[in-house]
């Protein structure tokens, strides 16, 4: 889907800010949230390509706002509430006990929680390699064109590289579960991947320097023939 997530190429936000001697976390609450993160990963409730989907669902104002943990945060908390393992008024009304500095906290109702998840209800979390066999339509040094999709789900191709002409630079060896439909639960669609090298002036046009190249990763089913 497009929205403020896909900020490759966007003007307006000023520059880079190098922060020297920059700290791991900037507060206790993101490496808290960082090692929640890393739980929840283990316990199969969702894969990563459907996490990201969540992040991109959020509302534009809220995204620029919350940073990268509170990104996180906010996914974590839309898919427990979704899947019925931790509901939002749970987290509303703990939240408020938290605050409040209650000496007792309420009880919470396991009756209707939906835990622990069945043997097939469980998901594998990351990206995904696969010892398939596959084979490649596209080669090294063939010329290329990524696809000019707009799909209202989620998808890896950065909006800046759509409808681009680039150089397959190289082809993977391990064959890839494809993230835009993994993401939705429309199978693993397994194929290859490719490094496909793009001039800058291709993407940002005279503009950008002379000589200079980007080599950006894409699933086959992202590309096609000239």
């Amino acid at each position: 889907m497009n929205g403020i997530h896909d900020m490759g190429g966007l003007h307006g936000f000023g520059a880079v800010e190098v922060e020297f001697d920059e700290p791991v976390f900037h507060s206790e609450w993101e490496s808290r949230v960082f090692c929640i993160t890393q739980v929840l990963d283990t316990l199969e409730i969702w894969n990563l390509d459907e996490h990201r989907h969540e992040i991109e669902r959020m509302n534009p104002v809220d995204y620029l706002a919350a940073g990268y943990y509170g990104r996180w945060l906010f996914a974590m908390e839309q898919l427990l509430d979704r899947k019925g393992i931790v509901s939002r008024e749970e987290m509303e009304r703990r939240i408020a006990e938290y605050r409040a500095d209650v000496r007792h906290y309420s009880p919470l109702d396991n009756s209707r929680r939906r835990w622990p998840l069945a043997p097939g209800e469980r998901v594998r979390w990351g990206a995904w390699r696969k010892e398939v066999q596959v084979t490649p339509r596209f080669a090294p040094q063939q010329q290329v064109r990524v696809r000019n999709i707009h799909p209202p789900g989620h998808t890896r191709v950065t909006n800046y590289v759509r409808g681009k002409t680039g150089t397959i630079v190289q082809v993977y060896d391990q064959a890839w579960v494809f993230p835009d439909t993994r993401a939705h639960y429309q199978g693993e669609n397994v194929q290859p991947v490719y490094s496909v090298r793009f001039s800058a002036r291709t993407l940002w046009g005279l503009q950008a320097e002379a000589d200079v190249f980007n080599h950006i990763d894409l699933s086959e089913d992202h590309l096609e023939s000239l």
